[in-house]
């Protein structure tokens, strides 16, 4: 019996389908993906190509060539990434957090953890590969060292380096998010983010580069991307004066760690949360 599973992005522009089950499902911590998703990882299942199928939007599709011979796709009006089709290729990589319901499989590893986050850490028994996996023959491209506008600040950028900013210091707050606006928007397992103060945050180059998408029907939920390759970016939020950092988009180590899985009642079925932070169905009243 065939498996079939249906993606799309956050606004709901793009959508796609695959008419079986992936044979490949690998979470990737190279420093292209982190930034270009704004999480701790991403999370691609590779199906064959005779498997995939856009169902609407295609023309919409934003492509970023991000090295020689690899382009990145997202979505142009919310910036959602979008699966990898390349003509003549025999594979389609698709992020699974833009995935709906249960793909039936889950992550067979963890690819590139030589470039983990400094404040992830893997706790699950998955296998690990410091590039590769073992037999893939590719070059292994990352982003240049980027270093902050103003010394001891804390810097970050977007995939193709046409947007960049810093912040004196973090609130101490930061965590990740499972809700399923979040998982569209990142086309991730889960956001990460920490936050900062609007008056200690400020954009070094390229804010006119930044694109926001605020979903209709939302009171609150905004999300802020680079128009060029299609990074997450930070989103002021308005009325409590802070600012809301993408993880992923960091240059150097914030120095916060995450202390906590909200909305976990939305959290992917395809992932297993293993560390042993605190976990909330929804969002805690104090937080």
């Amino acid at each position: 019996m065939s498996h079939s599973s249906r993606g799309s992005c956050l606004c709901g522009d793009i959508t796609w389908q695959i008419d079986a089950e992936p044979v490949v499902m690998s979470n990737c911590h190279c420093s292209m993906c982190r930034k270009l998703h704004g999480s701790a990882f991403a999370t691609y299942a590779g199906v064959a190509a005779s498997a995939f199928r856009w169902t609407s939007g295609e023309g919409a599709v934003q492509r970023y060539a991000s090295s020689p011979g690899t382009h990145r796709c997202f979505c142009q009006r919310c910036g959602s990434v979008l699966p990898t089709v390349t003509p003549g290729a025999g594979s389609v990589f698709v992020p699974a957090g833009n995935l709906d319901g249960d793909i039936g499989r889950r992550p067979d590893n963890h690819i590139f953890v030589r470039s983990k986050a400094p404040w992830f850490e893997i706790t699950d028994d998955a296998p690990r590969f410091a590039g590769f996996p073992d037999g893939y023959d590719a070059p292994e491209v990352q982003t240049a060292e980027r270093l902050p506008a103003l010394p001891g600040a804390i810097g970050g950028s977007c995939l193709c380096g046409a947007v960049a900013f810093e912040l004196d210091e973090t609130t101490g707050r930061a965590g990740y998010c499972h809700c399923s606006r979040c998982r569209k928007s990142r086309s991730a397992a889960h956001s990460a983010q920490t936050f900062a103060l609007l008056d200690r945050f400020r954009w070094v180059r390229g804010k006119d580069h930044v694109r926001s998408f605020k979903l209709p029907g939302s009171a609150r939920f905004e999300v802020s991307f680079c128009s060029t390759c299609g990074s997450t970016m930070p989103t002021a939020l308005g009325d409590p004066g802070l600012v809301m950092v993408p993880l992923g988009a960091l240059d150097q180590d914030p120095g916060v760690r995450p202390q906590a899985h909200v909305y976990v009642g939305s959290k992917a079925p395809w992932f297993e949360i293993t560390d042993g932070l605190p976990q909330f169905v929804e969002m805690p009243p104090a937080m």
